[in-house]
């Protein structure tokens, strides 16, 4: 008997409503001011179109758009699927949190458009539209507004050789820009290039504090819609010049100049070089510094964002694994070449993933090609801190918190003022001082893959063939419950996840709970990474996380199982663990859902599973299974009960990714960045536990102190740094003794030689 693939479908919230009534199907009753709403006698839910029990006009007013996201730029045009409106096309109305209106037009075709706007934040904004010139907003739905580093680039405008633009005016930079777009995005025969700039005003970390894109002036009026523009540079007017950051924007000529909220083509943000005034353009060094001189002294006026980031990752391999609390820094990626522009010398950064709760500030760790982490009091490739999170944080139009926008005032142009338009690196490094690792904890780890198997996060490896839905992590601490469902060839739509790539998507929580899917041959593989915080605050069948194994098959009634608990013993284990409806996270979008998992137990009570110790394999079997699995139990249950190597194959990988994740989350010790001497250096850039360090003093000084310094296993450095002490050089030293010996040896052998030459004449003058 073949064991049949029961694929875990996952999903991770961190709260839960209950499943409540099911509507009626076909009741009269309309959804207008009802979308989400699954109560009445007709639903308003999205759950109801595989149930059939939506009100009649739940797509007329619970609205789908195509496309569904665009840049938080705004521009882009969205047309309103399933409404053909064949009145007058004046009075489309478009409003996005409650406030922000652009107006809508209906086409040719009778479709109803929308024009997304101008947004401070990322993330789902709500919107209406009224069809009736603003007397009414009974149309609703769901706009995805994306950083504009996260939208394709066939929907912007391309700087060419973007480094060209932002480097213009410096030392041996001149000529013309160009930029070039996509002509299909942008339908019209006719454009306008503006530029636009970004600021933000007030008293920092006050509530008059504000964030605001400004129309500036143009740059082309009226020319054709070509897909590329080239211009020689001029120095903007005095009172464009205080603006150092901004865009371009490529709109319809038939709008005015500086029309907000209209279908429109950005560029980039980008540092405006191209455009400040002849006192850059003449002496911009001299100019670059004067920035970064303002920019020191109003750092210093700030407050101490850095005492609230987490400490980065000591290696390269656990920042990669710790998916729950960093990602990749888009800017500095080992899967993209390594292009790390600000950070030569590291092949691989990431950042933080949340802002951190007071001054919405952000974490970056950059790192070498052998792992280390690269520290800015050792190099200028060292990773920064972030004042403006990359990402912003609710509520986001409050600076430092604009998504992306923010980050580039307080962290990036600052770094083109002291760094790379002058040589005062050493000021921005000081004020942007990389995190060593002293402090960092890796997650624990728990996954769950193949036809399933389970590793806790205290390491007990077990096997539960399941048909149903099942508690895998519940931790009251921050009301976290992850569930899956097991069924067989069940489908797999209606999950909505964020995808980093093809086989993997991961979900990031602001508790620093991080939960990755993967796509391994015919399962889905889960991984489960938790901070130390959750300590003694799981259960499920994820197990205790509390660093002891002995109590990870725990039931709810609080009876553990132990540690040799047989098959069919684990198997009401996991049944035990099975969802209530009243704690259910699952939608059930079909009647076949509802019949199977409302309706009926959540653990099918007459699925009965092949057990490890019931299969037996023929010699041929078990000799294939040898042969691919080597000592894998898990590899060897799917190969024996799916007769399938290529199964047994899948969950032979998904286990050694976890096993490879899991030793590159194990603890190292870091002693800390270590000084060099005064008046010395050293050799050396690792503080990890068996490191060492050289110490060497400049020419004219000498070591006080020992050689070297080892890190320990305590974290604590064997030696202090020593110090190198002017006219203690014994080469030196011995230098002055041997030349002194010289120069009086040296007077020595001329008075011999006086004295000689005086007796050789006194003794010719005593003869005649």
């Amino acid at each position: 008997m073949k064991l049949t693939f029961l694929p875990w479908v996952l999903l991770l919230l961190m709260t839960a409503t209950s499943p409540g009534l099911w509507p009626t199907a076909g009741a009269q009753e309309s959804c207008s001011l009802r979308c989400g709403n699954k109560t009445g006698p007709c639903s308003c839910h999205p759950t109801c179109l595989g149930l059939g029990t939506c009100c009649l006009d739940f797509q007329d007013f619970c609205l789908e758009i195509s496309p569904s996201s665009g840049s938080m730029m705004g521009g882009k045009d969205f047309v309103v699927q399933h409404i053909e409106w064949s009145s007058s096309t004046n009075g489309v109305i478009c409003r996005f949190k409650e406030s922000i209106q652009t107006l809508g037009y209906v086409d040719s075709l009778k479709q109803v458009h929308c024009v997304s706007p101008l947004l401070y934040e990322s993330g789902r904004i709500p919107f209406t539209i009224s069809m009736d010139n603003g007397h009414s907003f009974n149309l609703t739905g769901t706009w995805l507004a994306a950083h504009p580093n996260k939208v394709s680039e066939s929907e912007k405008s391309q700087l060419v050789n973007e480094t060209h633009w932002q480097y213009y005016g410096t030392s041996g930079t001149t000529g013309n820009l160009s930029l070039t777009w996509n002509t299909s995005m942008l339908p019209t025969p006719a454009v306008t290039i503006e530029l636009w700039g970004y600021e933000e005003t007030g008293i920092p970390y006050s509530e008059n504090w504000t964030a605001e894109w400004s129309y500036l002036y143009p740059l082309a009026t009226n020319i054709p819609n070509s897909g590329s523009f080239t211009f020689t540079p001029k120095p903007a007017l005095p009172n464009y010049q205080k603006w150092k950051v901004g865009a371009l924007r490529i709109i319809d000529s038939k709008n005015y100049a500086g029309q907000k909220d209209v279908q429109a083509l950005w560029t980039n943000d980008h540092a405006l070089a191209w455009h400040l005034g002849d006192d850059f353009r003449e002496d911009s060094v001299a100019w670059a510094r004067s920035q970064c001189l303002a920019w020191e002294a109003l750092e210093d006026q700030l407050p101490d964002f850095l005492k609230e980031l987490p400490d980065c990752p000591c290696t390269l391999a656990q920042a990669r694994a710790d998916s729950g609390r960093f990602f990749t820094d888009y800017g500095c990626d080992i899967e993209h070449g390594s292009v790390c522009t600000y950070h030569p010398g590291a092949v691989h950064c990431v950042r933080s993933v949340q802002a951190s709760p007071q001054y919405g500030s952000g974490q970056q760790c950059c790192y070498t090609a052998d792992g280390t982490q690269l520290l800015t009091a050792d190099s200028t490739s060292g990773s920064t801190p972030d004042r403006g999170h990359d990402w912003g944080a609710p509520p986001y139009r409050t600076p430092p918190r604009v998504p992306g926008m923010s980050h580039w005032l307080y962290d990036v142009i600052s770094f083109y003022y002291c760094c790379l338009w002058a040589p005062e690196c050493s000021r921005y490094m000081r004020r942007r001082p990389s995190s060593d690792c002293r402090n960092y904890r890796p997650p624990h780890l728990a996954s769950a893959f193949g036809d399933p198997h389970f590793v806790t996060f205290d390491g007990t490896n077990f096997t539960f063939n399941g048909r149903g839905e099942y508690v895998l992590l519940e931790a009251p601490l921050t009301d976290l419950r992850v569930q899956a469902r097991a069924q067989p060839e069940m489908m797999t739509h209606g999950m909505f996840l964020s995808v980093a790539a093809e086989d993997k998507a991961s979900i990031m929580l602001s508790s620093g709970a991080g939960l990755e899917i993967s796509n391994q041959g015919p399962f889905l593989s889960v991984a489960v990474l938790l901070p130390e915080k959750f300590l003694t605050h799981t259960h499920g069948l994820l197990g205790t996380l509390n660093d002891d194994p002995t109590d990870d098959f725990t039931l709810r009634s609080g009876q553990v199982l132990p540690l040799n608990a047989s098959a069919q013993q684990l198997f009401q284990y996991g049944a035990d663990w099975a969802v209530h409806n009243d704690s259910s996270l699952f939608a059930y979008d079909s009647w076949f859902l509802v019949h199977n998992f409302t309706y009926q137990p959540k653990h099918d009570p007459n699925f009965k599973p092949i057990f490890s110790n019931e299969i037996t394999l023929s010699p041929s079997q078990a000799e294939e299974a040898t042969k691919l699995c080597e000592n894998d139990p898990f590899c060897i249950f799917d190969v024996a009960a799916t007769g399938s190597l290529s199964v047994g194959n899948a969950t032979r990988v998904a286990h050694q990714l976890h096993q490879h994740r899991l030793k590159s989350l194990q603890p190292v010790v870091s002693c800390g960045w270590l000084s060099p001497p005064a008046n010395g250096y050293k050799e050396g850039l690792k503080y990890l536990v068996g490191s060492t360090i050289r110490f060497h003093c400049n020419t004219g000084y000498s070591l006080a102190g020992a050689e070297t310094s080892t890190c320990q296993a305590d974290g604590n450095w064997s030696t202090p740094t020593p110090e190198c002490q002017l006219g203690r050089s014994y080469t030196v030293l011995l230098s002055i003794i041997f030349g002194g010996l010289a120069v009086v040896a040296l007077v020595a052998l001329i008075y011999m030689l006086l004295q000689y030459r005086k007796g050789n004449m006194n003794t010719q003058s005593s003869y005649p």
